[in-house]
């Protein structure tokens, strides 16, 4: 555990200091090597792209597994960037579709609650939101060690967003706070593509069973505030952020579905930008 606090350490320590064009091969080179090894996570990324393009073969699966490694590299290579980028870096490197859904829902002064899947950098996108007139507010697993929990928390408090921790000391807090800051007109962030509390729903998923938090869903019903998903994905040296339409009031049920099928056609434009090493279908 050690090892993963000084590997992380010496990612923001020293990365940060090293010329962009130089990082960038450095990680995807890192990337294709661990493609190369096909460990558990890489297979697993590619077992759950096989679902996003059932008709795909061998060859194509390959490429696009080693493109969503390289995709997975960019988030941690700009994770460890992005503290020291300006303001308008950071506003300027972010191109939105429907964003005029988001604004209006805000304006109205009841919060919103953002949705989103592992898609790309996510944390780009909760610290253009803040620059932006929205500071972010949101829950994050805890990592293990500890200490490299503490080191994501300081990372997103420094991009401009209010963490508050899943598990743990705390957590018995997380989502009456996170009410309170929509009754106050706030905006809450929350990534809701895969379940971590064996406690989701069941939603249909790229024609596969997988389970979804219904946490999004809940606090919009117990608040009043529109809940909105969102996808992303790279385009060059951009983060594309594309709103979706507003999720209907009705069994929590229904509304992850509604969250589950705008996270799907993200994902399906953009398979590559889908970082997920985990188990996500039941079967």
């Amino acid at each position: 555990m050690a090892f993963v606090d000084i590997a992380y350490g010496a990612g923001w320590g020293v990365v940060r200091r090293l010329p962009e064009p130089v990082v960038a091969r450095l990680f995807n080179l890192i990337a294709d090597q661990v493609v190369r090894r096909q460990g558990k996570g890489v297979r697993r990324l590619r077992s759950n792209l096989a679902v996003v393009r059932p008709d795909a073969g061998d060859a194509e699966l390959d490429a696009l597994t080693r493109a969503g490694m390289r995709s997975y590299l960019r988030y941690w290579q700009e994770a460890f960037r992005l503290p020291d980028w300006s303001d308008d870096r950071i506003v300027s490197r972010v191109r939105t579709v429907n964003e005029k859904l988001l604004r209006d829902a805000h304006d109205a002064g009841r919060g919103v609650i953002c949705a989103l899947p592992h898609l790309a950098n996510y944390d780009h996108a909760g610290a253009w939101a803040g620059r932006t007139g929205m500071p972010v507010s949101t829950i994050a697993e805890r990592l293990q060690p500890e200490s490299v929990y503490e080191r994501f928390i300081a990372y997103r408090k420094k991009l401009g967003m209010e963490v508050l921790p899943l598990t743990g000391p705390g957590s018995e807090h997380a989502v009456a706070v996170l009410g309170e800051r929509l009754r106050a007109g706030g905006f809450v962030c929350l990534v809701a593509d895969r379940d971590l509390s064996d406690k989701g729903v069941p939603v249909d998923f790229f024609g596969r069973t997988a389970r979804m938090p219904a946490g999004p869903a809940a606090l919009s019903v117990r608040t009043g505030a529109p809940l909105i998903p969102a996808t992303l994905h790279y385009d060059g040296p951009e983060l594309v952020i594309t709103f979706h339409d507003v999720v209907e009031k009705g069994p929590l049920a229904a509304m992850t579905q509604q969250c589950a099928d705008a996270f799907a056609r993200g994902i399906a434009a953009h398979p590559e930008d889908w970082h997920m090493l985990q188990r996500v279908f039941l079967d």
